[in-house]
């Protein structure tokens, strides 16, 4: 018989019971999601508990989350995507889209130069790079890098550092645009009253596209499925979504436990090595997305602030959340940049990575 393994001082938590595991990630991830709420900070309520998972993990935390668990978080994130999609984005994409495209197209360009030059240099591996680099909805695109190849640690690692660098430079540039001091952020319930036919059909719409995303072998299969399925029925007026805070937080919060589970000691180490290189590359991007707005502001006519929080390279939910408590900026815009370029993202992302993982070995 055999004995069971011993704990390291390096790995204090590996012989911690699984119960006792658990507990400690559930309090940790709470005390940080908290904190960084109450900082104002994008995506609190995944960023804490993918800290939490990262801090276990590197202490020698054996838990993991079973599979099914996972995926069903993926699929209703699919949901919040598609429930964000509206025909008002497709309009404003129609009346100015050479624009749309040819800012799209330089951001993705960009973005792909800066994930080529890291992976030329051997900081990180060709796809990883790739898809760290890529200016999209971040969940999105960790969920995605992880189907195509990519180390969804390190990928998660830039892009969710990625979106606090923009986010945050964003609120104080709107801030000192425009006065914000005295608006108040629309108040978000946890528990609402559950409307059981849009929760129902939510939770509907996530389980046969997830379902169906695995049937017809999609990459990232219960994120597409959920998303495609649901943005359909969204468009064609059959589905209303109803997605409680709670529902969310929990769905962050397993997705966050997930990529941070898998961080060990070393991957760790080799993500804080590259950090100079990483956070080179997130300024080098906001840089010249800032130049892209200058652009659009001095030869186009298109408000600064607005041309600013639409090229902004990431980090949508809070820049719609900017936007929203700025008077003077045309929302509609913002959001069907930023959208056009996700979708952009999404479609051609797996081409594109796969064409600099090439490039980089020849």
């Amino acid at each position: 018989m055999e004995t069971p393994a011993q704990p390291t001082a390096s790995e204090p938590m590996s012989g911690l019971a699984p119960g006792l595991q658990w507990g400690f990630i559930l309090l940790l991830s709470a005390v940080l999601a908290g904190a960084l709420e109450l900082a104002n900070l994008p995506a609190a309520l995944l960023i804490g508990p993918m800290i939490a998972a990262i801090v276990a993990g590197i202490n020698g935390a054996t838990v993991r989350l079973p599979r099914p668990i996972f995926f069903s978080a993926q699929a209703v994130i699919g949901c919040l995507v598609a429930s964000s999609i509206e025909f008002e984005i497709f309009v404003s994409f129609a009346h100015d889209w050479p624009l749309f495209v040819g800012a799209v197209l330089a951001t993705l360009l960009a973005s792909s130069f800066l994930g080529w030059l890291i992976s030329r240099w051997k900081i990180l591996p060709g796809t990883t790079a790739v898809w760290g680099t890529a200016p999209g909805a971040s969940t999105a695109m960790v969920l995605m890098a992880g189907a195509f190849g990519a180390d969804a640690r390190l990928v998660a690692f830039m892009q969710y550092l990625r979106v606090i660098f923009v986010s945050v430079t964003a609120a104080v540039i709107a801030r000192l645009w425009v006065d914000t001091s005295g608006v108040e952020l629309p108040h978000v319930p946890w528990f609402p009253a559950i409307q059981w036919v849009p929760f129902l059909s939510t939770i509907g719409v996530a389980v046969v596209g997830g379902l169906a995303g695995r049937l017809l072998r999609l990459p990232s299969p219960f994120f597409l499925g959920s998303m495609i399925l649901g943005v359909a029925l969204h468009l064609g007026g059959l589905v209303t979504f109803q997605l409680p805070q709670w529902l969310l937080a929990i769905s962050y919060a397993l997705i966050g436990w997930t990529i941070g589970l898998n961080f060990t000691r070393s991957i760790l180490i080799h993500a804080t090595r590259a950090l100079p290189q990483i956070i080179m590359s997130i300024l080098s991007l906001m840089i010249f997305c800032g130049g892209l707005a200058w652009v659009l502001s001095h030869y186009l006519g298109v408000d600064p602030l607005t041309a600013y929080l639409a090229t902004s390279p990431g980090g949508m939910d809070s820049v719609a959340i900017i936007a929203a408590a700025s008077s003077n900026v045309n929302l509609s815009f913002i959001m069907a940049l930023q959208t056009a370029r996700f979708l952009f993202v999404l479609i051609f992302g797996p081409s594109v990575a796969r064409l600099v993982a090439r490039l980089v070995k020849e």
